[in-house]
């Protein structure tokens, strides 16, 4: 029996709405925890890096620990050298010249309430409500600052668990996120299928056959037809510029729902993803309007015409120009997977580049005294 789409839009609303409360919940005590651990991290270093503990004192420390305080949990061997590196990635970042009011310090308790470092870019938001064991994962594997502020921002917004966070650290995400604007990795359930989705779309694709002098018409919906037109005129070489294993299903796809008719501009299945692949054309600038309109797109494939083997549709609107900070904005509330690229013909590249370009007409007659 099918589940109700109503049923599954529900329970993704409510449980992306228990995620939140349960990561504000955390938030509200990660601080004490965090300034904890990083105190007893520094102690720890500061006696067993350069101090007089001998080898095997943090196994005993341990040890000991459990039987002054009977079913402990979080401070076993493994947990003490990890609050110890905790401190020693951190220290760097968050200690400056301290001020009065800046540090507490108890020796005896080991209490140290970490402060905001002065980095512009460092989001002290996302440090608090980020779990202790999630900062461990990502200090393991995420050796720059810029990669760490990365992914401790996913977590803090897109509520991943350890276990997600894991999968996408492995899967070297920061590396290959790529750099058009998408909410795939918030939409997309599963972490290598939206890995794959950020590295196969372009954020700008060069598309030389489209004739931009005969756009820039006083109606929008002439160019956009213009667009589509000389794409799919050339739809052989828009697949081989647009990326690897797509098939084109057709342009103006009719999809119905409620005796509401609507037309995909352009309909692609790519079998790396197996996804439908709707793109909306624009001939002008990005507008916020355009999300709503392809999310609407995107449930009814899902819905009507998708497979049950087949992965979730994905949406790509292709337009002349975007301003990138507002789109991914826009973008990243939407629960269908969408993301924003733009196109440009040879002619709107600067006339030095233009001129450095090969004649086709000169790349013809060289293949020709090659080959024969």
């Amino acid at each position: 029996m099918d589940i109700n789409q109503n049923y599954i839009e529900a329970v993704k609303n409510i449980k992306d709405a228990i995620l939140r409360s349960q990561y504000r919940a955390a938030a509200s005590v990660n601080k004490e925890q965090l300034s904890l651990y990083y105190g007893i991290g520094r102690y720890v270093s500061e006696n067993s890096r350069k101090g007089f503990w001998g080898k095997g004192a943090i196994e005993q420390i341990s040890s000991m620990l459990q039987k002054e305080l009977p079913g402990l949990r979080g401070f076993s061997t493994r947990s003490i050298k990890n609050m110890r590196q905790f401190y020693e990635e951190w220290a760097v970042v968050l200690n400056r010249q301290p001020l009065t009011a800046d540090l507490e310090l108890d020796e005896k308790l080991l209490l140290v309430e970490i402060r905001q470092p002065m980095a512009a870019e460092f989001n002290w938001s996302d440090f608090l409500s980020v779990g202790f064991s999630h900062h461990i994962e990502i200090i393991a594997k995420a050796k720059t600052l810029e990669a760490r502020l990365f992914y401790m921002h996913e977590c803090a917004t897109r509520y991943w668990s350890k276990y997600t966070l894991r999968d996408y650290l492995k899967a070297d995400l920061y590396s290959h996120r790529g750099t058009l604007p998408n909410n795939f990795a918030q939409t997309l359930s599963d972490t290598k299928q939206a890995l794959k989705a950020v590295c196969l779309f372009k954020d700008e694709y060069l598309l030389d056959f489209i004739n931009v002098e005969e756009l820039n018409e006083q109606e929008e919906d002439l160019d956009e037809r213009i667009v589509e037109k000389a794409i799919v005129a050339n739809v052989k070489k828009f697949i081989m510029t647009f990326g690897q294993d797509f098939s084109f299903i057709g342009n103006q796809y009719r999809i119905k729902v409620a005796e509401e008719e609507m037309f995909i501009d352009l309909l692609f299945f790519n079998r790396e993803l197996n996804s439908l692949v709707a793109v909306e054309l624009k001939s002008g600038k990005f507008r916020s309007s355009y999300l709503g309109q392809l999310n609407t797109y995107l449930s009814v494939l899902d819905s009507y015409v998708r497979k049950p083997h087949e992965n979730p549709s994905i949406g790509i609107i292709l337009c002349r120009e975007m301003n990138q900070t507002f789109v991914e904005f826009a973008v990243r509330d939407y629960n269908k997977p969408m993301g924003v690229v733009t196109y440009r013909a040879s002619e709107d590249m600067p006339e030095r580049l233009r001129k450095a370009l090969p004649d086709i007409e000169e790349l013809k007659n060289c293949c020709r005294k090659v080959w024969f």
